[in-house]
């Protein structure tokens, strides 16, 4: 018998180290009904973004009777539906964005460090599971969460780093980012002229 609970320990104890690499954020529920012969059952409608915090996000939703088994629906909904976005210096986002899901339309725009996150509600929660610390951004059109969700992740999955610029077209990173010193140097030139 205490092998037994040796062994069932020991699995928990794996799942509670997998858990950790994981955040989760609620962000909305709903109570729901179903009209039947007999009158209304009530259900619970869970919305839930999922991230590591180091560039991978993902939302997920989920039907249930009760709250917690909605959100855990949501939460295993989330993790299969990852994706990755390339962080400026693990920070913030290398351009500007706009994204568009139905009626919903956000943009997104890079930020200097220290800016913090400015985003509201459903938006706020993809940015802080993602890892983004510094960011722009504005939903215009729909309200609705789900919405400003997908349209947050539609943005995100436009997102090009440098780097797959580059390899797309067979250059180096060097020749597509802006050099530094070229351009304080030419805008006297042109002051002068």
């Amino acid at each position: 018998m205490a092998e037994r609970e040796n062994k069932r320990g020991g699995g928990r104890g794996r799942r509670e180290e997998q858990a950790p690499e994981f955040a989760d954020r609620l962000v909305a529920i709903n109570r729901v009904s179903k009209t039947v012969k007999g009158g209304k059952r009530f259900g619970f409608a869970a919305l839930v973004v999922v991230g590591d915090q180091k560039g991978r996000v993902g939302f997920g939703k989920g039907k249930a009777k009760e709250v917690p088994e909605a959100i855990r629906k949501a939460t295993e909904q989330a993790k299969r539906q990852m994706i990755r976005v390339a962080l400026r210096d693990g920070r913030t986002l290398h351009h500007d964005i706009e994204g568009r899901h139905g009626a919903g339309k956000v943009v997104m725009r890079t930020a200097p460090e220290g800016t913090g996150i400015i985003a509201g509600g459903p938006m706020r929660a993809v940015f802080e599971m993602l890892g983004v610390k510094d960011v722009v951004s504005k939903s215009i059109g729909s309200q609705n969460p789900y919405n400003m969700i997908r349209a947050t992740m539609n943005g995100l999955t436009k997102e090009q780093s440098p780097r797959n610029v580059a390899q797309r077209r067979g250059k180096k990173v060097a020749d597509i980012l802006p050099k530094r010193d070229e351009a304080p140097a030419a805008a006297p030139a042109e002051a002068d002229a």
